[in-house]
């Protein structure tokens, strides 16, 4: 059974799924960021440019399946699954939101 996801964190799940890399970077601050594979994007322009380099590596699926808090965080797990070395893999999405937005999302196994 898929989690109740927070509205910022369902808008983000829903681009990536569109491969929608204005979209997905209008889910966070102006200032947000995002810590993927040891790299950290910040801004709009950065989050969109990672989010469009992915897509045109990678032909993935993300299904959330859990939701929890950690820390102040929302942590949601997901089965990540493509044509990418190691698949499939459930990674940690750690999301802060502030005032409706994502201000910070760590991806880790």
């Amino acid at each position: 059974m898929k989690p109740d996801l927070p509205e910022p964190i369902a808008r983000y799940f829903t681009a990536d799924k569109h491969r929608d890399p204005a979209a997905l970077a209008a889910c966070f601050t102006p200032d947000g960021t995002v810590i993927d594979e040891g790299n950290t994007y910040a801004g709009h322009a950065a989050i969109r440019q990672w989010l469009a380099k992915a897509s045109s590596q990678y032909t993935y699926t993300v299904e959330p399946f859990a939701l929890a808090q950690a820390a102040g965080q929302h942590v949601v797990t997901a089965r990540l699954e493509g044509n990418f070395p190691g698949s499939p893999v459930d990674l940690r999405y750690a999301f802060a939101i502030e005032d409706g937005l994502i201000a910070a999302l760590t991806i880790a196994p």
